[in-house]
């Protein structure tokens, strides 16, 4: 069945707006915001490139609780402030409705960065972290179906510091998001 946020569009909060209201980790998500370097001209031009249309729009489930929110959000929206497509934050506890269309192996992981048309038929969507990433947290599942095992918190716990040295100390993990970005917005 096809996916719609109509019901959503001009709803969320600007890029700006959701900064704003940050209560938890606003200066690691404006740190991770001030250090985004573009590592090719050739992308840059690409987003920038999209300003000559006017039909895709972009909803972001989001809170400011969540590391991957604080780590891959700031990259989204340096990525997209110089492309025209409008962006908006759908705070998740407030728009569960939303959230529970966009299960990540049938969990509320976030962020989830949907991109739709004018109309709301949704047109595919990135998240909740990079696909290298993402693939530490998929084999977790696959292989810990009980939550209710003896040992699932510890091997949750590992699963967790391997995400961490995924994403690396510095910005590299940044040039992912961008490439898995732009090729998914070349599919429309």
């Amino acid at each position: 069945m096809a996916k719609s946020v109509a019901n959503k569009l001009g709803k969320g909060l600007a890029p700006q707006q959701f900064i704003d209201g940050m209560t938890k980790n606003r200066e690691q998500f404006l740190d991770w915001q001030n250090r985004f370097e573009w590592t090719s001209d050739d992308d840059r031009e690409f987003f920038e490139s999209l300003s000559n249309r006017d039909d895709i729009r972009c909803l972001i489930l989001a809170a400011d609780w969540c590391g991957d929110v604080v780590r891959n959000i700031p990259v989204v929206f340096r990525v997209l402030e110089n492309s025209g497509i409008p962006v908006e934050v759908l705070i998740m506890e407030e728009n569960l409705d939303t959230m529970d269309q966009f299960l990540t192996m049938g969990g509320r992981s976030i962020p989830v960065v949907i991109f739709a048309d004018t109309g709301g038929f949704v047109l595919g969507t990135w998240g909740p972290r990079p696909k290298h990433v993402q693939e530490v947290m998929v084999r977790f599942k696959q292989e810990n179906p009980d939550r209710n095992a003896p040992d699932y918190e510890e091997k949750l716990k590992a699963a967790r510091s391997e995400l961490i040295a995924r994403y690396g100390e510095g910005t590299g993990y940044q040039a992912f998001i961008v490439k898995e970005l732009r090729e998914l917005l070349e599919t429309f």
